[in-house]
């Protein structure tokens, strides 16, 4: 069949949910990254009016999954009891994985190619493996190569305790292999660049505990479901949370990332968090032959890239170019999620977003945007006060920003991400008054 014109069809967001995000604490937390996505997902399908079996496909981000949960989609699937017939697929841009999945999902349902769709994010980052080191590596193949008793011995005296020296993942996924910088050391050159000293990431930091904490307090995290251990532990809520942080506190911390001199700590960036968040996405024709309800809908969205010393910008230039192809100011958005990475990365988005030079040299549009107020940025908090599970905070973002709306009354939102390797997603949200 020759078509003759192509009308994407509108794509809708009907429910989601997700799990507490438990923050790591130097050893494996309770769960893996496929025990969190189906504990999430399972409630949320569970309400729905269409077996699991109707879905068309399940799609995950997830930046790290275990070694016992490759295409860790499918494994979702297989145990939420979507059957052998759904297909499964993961996806993986570093800290937008759950956006992408998101992303994809809708590509899918525009073009005609899906009606129903799992998609969002998980991420166990309290399991993300320590590694033995290349010369280990090649120390223990020539051991298994030995043979006879004096070739073992030779071999045995072989061994240097930096054999022994071990790599560990999670800090290794977190340097860019090509800048050769650490992502928080990213964040210290925003600060240099646009001026932001430690006492304005600091109350950043504050205030992100304080909304997440007045969140809680209103009922306006509904989205979480709880979660149980084998053993019958209960988590019913993000344990990040810091109600007794002041800035006088969060001035004490040392420089994470630049030491001595450096501006970011523990305390103004994101928590390394083990948690998932999912969505189900949807068809018009699927939404009225199921009887679904619609919490929003997906208008668009867009991918950019940037150099990668600089990736805590790459909202900047996600979010200005979908507005400039949907023929908005930044005026037109009620609410506005940007991932919490760092203090500092937030902070510096503002302020380039406002940058006449920046905006014109580096993101192509000739007059800066209007401002992002303070009030409409992140109302109920973010990633240093929830936490950062790589592979699932931009499903959370999409999730609680649709919430945001139906809550306020609003209509309109943007959510974004700055994403490691120099890239930035962004997705525009709408939800009928």
């Amino acid at each position: 069949m020759v078509m003759d014109s192509y009308v994407p069809r509108n794509v809708f967001v009907v429910d989601g949910s997700r799990t507490p995000f438990l923050k790591a604490r130097g050893k494996p937390g309770p769960f893996r990254a496929s025990d969190l996505a189906v504990s999430a997902a399972r409630p949320l399908l569970t309400r729905q009016s269409f077996a699991a079996t109707e879905l068309d496909e399940v799609i995950v981000g997830c930046i790290a999954p275990g070694p016992d949960e490759a295409n860790i989609a499918r494994i979702i699937a297989l145990r939420l009891g979507c059957g052998d017939k759904v297909p499964a697929w993961t996806v993986q841009r570093n800290c937008a994985s759950g956006l992408q999945a998101i992303d994809s999902a809708a590509l899918d349902i525009a073009s005609g190619r899906a009606d129903l769709v799992l998609a969002g994010g998980t991420e166990s980052m309290s399991h993300h493996p320590i590694l033995l080191n290349q010369a280990m590596v090649a120390w223990l193949a020539d051991w298994n190569r030995a043979k006879s008793l004096g070739a073992k011995s030779r071999q045995l005296a072989a061994l240097r305790p930096q054999h022994l020296q071990l790599v560990i993942a999670l800090l290794r996924g977190l340097t860019d292999p090509l800048a050769g910088l650490t992502m928080g050391q990213t964040a210290e050159k925003l600060a240099w660049q646009f001026q932001i000293d430690r006492a304005a990431m600091d109350s950043f930091a504050v205030r992100s505990h304080q909304r997440v904490a007045e969140a809680i307090d209103a009922g306006l995290l509904a989205e979480i479901e709880p979660i149980y251990t084998n053993s019958g532990e209960l988590f019913e809520t993000d344990d990040g949370l810091r109600r007794d942080s002041t800035v006088e506190k969060l001035a004490t911390l040392k420089p994470a990332f630049d030491r001595p001199v450096g501006q970011v700590t523990a305390g103004n960036s994101a928590q390394i968090t083990d948690g998932a968040a999912m969505l189900l996405l949807a068809s018009e024709e699927a939404v009225e032959k199921h009887n679904l309800p619609i919490l929003g809908r997906v208008v668009d969205s867009q991918w950019s890239a940037l150099d990668p010393t600089q990736m805590g910008l790459g909202p900047v230039h996600a979010m200005g170019s979908l507005l400039q192809r949907q023929q908005m100011d930044g005026e037109a958005i009620d609410y506005w999620e940007i991932n919490e990475a760092f203090a500092a990365q937030v902070l510096a988005c503002q302020a380039a977003w406002q940058d006449h030079d920046y905006m014109q040299q580096e993101v192509g549009l000739e007059q800066p945007l209007s401002a992002i107020p303070e009030e409409r940025l992140n109302v109920d908090g973010g990633a240093i006060s929830i936490g950062h599970p790589v592979g699932a905070s931009g499903a959370r973002l999409v999730l609680h920003l649709l919430k945001t709306l139906e809550q306020r009354g609003a209509t309109r939102g943007m959510a974004s991400l700055c994403i490691g390797g120099g890239q930035g997603g962004a997705m525009l949200l709408e939800v009928a008054k």
